[in-house]
């Protein structure tokens, strides 16, 4: 069967059905869309004699033949049996593991009258073979409400489909808000149903810390909750607060339910724990880790605090080790991030411990410093078996030898690790920071940080420097999308700023580079909409192109 790139193929219509079909507007609208594609006559239909054979059927497989049989018993009321088998039969579900495809995360989709049958080298593969036949079924099956005498018909196609990076993740900071299990659940099923592996969860911060360590108990005791809150758009003088007092973490049985539930879609739980900066309500929890003594409170303001953990003080980096051992035993994740970033040194210029520290590892001054601290826990993390990934700022002074960057400061520190031989996830602020409005005109929309960042810029970013060689190039692992919380206070505004800016983060690290097309892009989304609205989500449904920069260009 030969196939044909999405972008020449999306203009074509589906075959007229009288059965309840995918995508009535015409287009098979997939996000990300698939490395090829190409349209066939007729559709498949599931009845109650449907079977999903799977070989081999284990506890990996299993996953996404038991969410295909749910997404279709959803509004059926059909129980679809999930046997084992090595060959497909008539009007079946085949599903089998293959070697011969590559990507891990690969997978070939074949569908027509008589059955589906899916082949990937890996159980992820499967499972995003799912996710591509849920974004082709009706949205029906996003609720659990039988509707009597509906047909679920997929369209007929051939899909051969492969992401472009290996790391495609999200990022979500619950140090300044937090929010309830069942919030970072859809979060996470949002990020599987497009196809996205990583779940970077932004743990500790100035304003709170939120993961439950039960050898420090005071970090969840105080540093937990700040007595109150900014209020609106924060200024450099004269602000005024809340009153009221907030707080909150995850306990080690939630963070294990929800890294669990993430596992069950294949994603990575990226936990970050930051130092040494960005570290006050560790510090109000344990002074004694800090260069002065304090006192200190959970910060009420955002921004940057001068306190930071003491580099000088051995206490510090066996605070930082029992930690972390806590950490690594609650996530399976190769990586463990470790900030890294917007550390002032005012502290440890005056500071004796950390002068003394300077001195006596032959030091130059207080980068090389934050190196030294980098490079310790570096070794520890790497000792378990782990590696480390920071902010840009692990650059500075020094990188340490295992270390990953994500550089967020624009691209230039990506591009010199990878020019240094490190790996690079890309999440630049200008495209990938969705605390920013993604619409210039701000009538009716939820407080944002400030900037700009509309669905078209996002969509446009290309995490591929020119400036590296095809061979430094292989350092990019992939990109990420970042969300802030200082002015995301409840679920429905987490929705509202991350969706759809998402999506285009999930079609950028997925499909060929060549292949993308923002026009096509919008379509689908425009299809695919329908789905979001069963689902129930609340996403930004305004202006989806960059205004400014079509104003300049006039």
């Amino acid at each position: 069967m030969k196939f044909i790139h999405l972008t020449a193929l999306i203009i074509l219509l589906l075959g007229t059905n009288a059965r309840i079909s995918a995508n009535a507007e015409g287009l098979l609208s997939i996000i990300p869309a698939p490395a090829s594609i190409i349209r066939q006559t007729g559709n498949f239909t599931f009845s109650a004699k449907t079977k999903i054979i799977v070989s081999p059927l284990n506890s990996e497989t299993k996953l996404s033949a038991d969410l295909l049989a749910l997404l279709v018993k959803n509004p059926t009321g059909q129980n679809i049996a999930v046997i084992q088998g090595e060959k497909p039969g008539n009007g079946t579900v085949f599903m089998v593991l293959d070697s011969s495809i590559k990507n891990d995360e690969g997978y070939i989709l074949s569908v027509n009258a008589k059955g589906i049958t899916i082949k990937a080298k890996t159980a992820v593969g499967l499972f995003y073979a799912i996710q591509t036949i849920r974004q082709l079924l009706p949205v029906e099956i996003e609720k659990s409400t039988v509707i009597k005498g509906i047909q679920l018909s997929v369209p007929a196609c051939e899909i051969a489909d492969e992401p472009r990076f290996a790391y495609r993740g999200m990022h979500l900071d619950v140090g300044r808000h937090l929010f309830p299990v069942a919030s970072i659940k859809q979060y996470i099923d949002m990020l599987a149903l497009h196809k996205m592996n990583t779940f970077h969860w932004h743990l500790t911060e100035d304003q709170g810390w939120r993961i439950e360590i039960k050898k420090y108990p005071k970090l969840t005791q105080i540093g937990a909750y700040r007595k109150e809150t900014v209020a609106g758009a924060q200024k450099k003088t004269n602000n005024t607060f809340d009153g009221k007092p907030y707080g909150g973490f995850y306990t080690q049985a939630e963070v294990r339910e929800i890294v669990a539930y993430a596992g069950s879609k294949f994603i990575t739980v990226l936990p970050e724990i930051e130092m040494p900066g960005h570290a006050i309500a560790a510090l109000t929890s344990y002074p004694e880790l800090s260069c002065t003594g304090g006192p200190f409170e959970v910060r009420k303001l955002w921004g940057v605090d001068e306190d930071v953990f003491c580099a000088g003080n051995e206490e510090v980096f066996t605070f930082l080790q029992d930690v972390l051992t806590e950490v690594m035993d609650l996530f399976p994740s190769k990586y463990i991030h470790i900030g890294g970033d917007e550390c002032p040194k005012k502290r440890w210029e005056k500071c004796p411990k950390c002068q003394k520290r300077i001195k006596d590892e032959g030091l130059k001054n207080e980068l090389e410093l934050q190196s030294y601290f980098i490079r310790r826990i570096e070794k520890f993390v790497s000792s378990k078996g782990r590696n480390i990934i920071g902010w840009d700022e692990i650059l500075e002074g020094g990188l340490a030898p295992g270390a990953t960057v994500m550089s967020w400061r624009g691209e230039a520190g990506g591009i010199e690790a990878a020019k240094s031989g490190h790996n690079v996830i890309m999440t630049p602020g200008k495209y990938t920071y969705f605390c920013y409005y993604q619409s210039e005109n701000h009538d009716g929309q939820p407080l944002a940080l400030g900037g700009y960042v509309p669905l078209e810029l996002v969509y446009g970013y290309n995490p591929t420097p020119k400036e590296l060689t095809a061979e430094e190039q292989k350092h990019i692992l992939g990109l990420q999308g970042c969300l802030w919380t200082e002015q995301i206070q409840t679920p429905e505004i987490l929705e509202f700023m991350a969706y759809p800016r998402t999506f285009a983060i999930a079609e950028t690290g997925w499909t060929p580079d060549s292949q993308k097309n923002f026009e096509n892009f919008v379509s689908r989304l425009k299809v695919l909409t329908k789905r979001y609205d069963a689902i129930g989500i609340n996403y930004f449904k305004g202006e989806y192109r960059d205004t400014k920069a079509q104003k300049e260009k006039k």
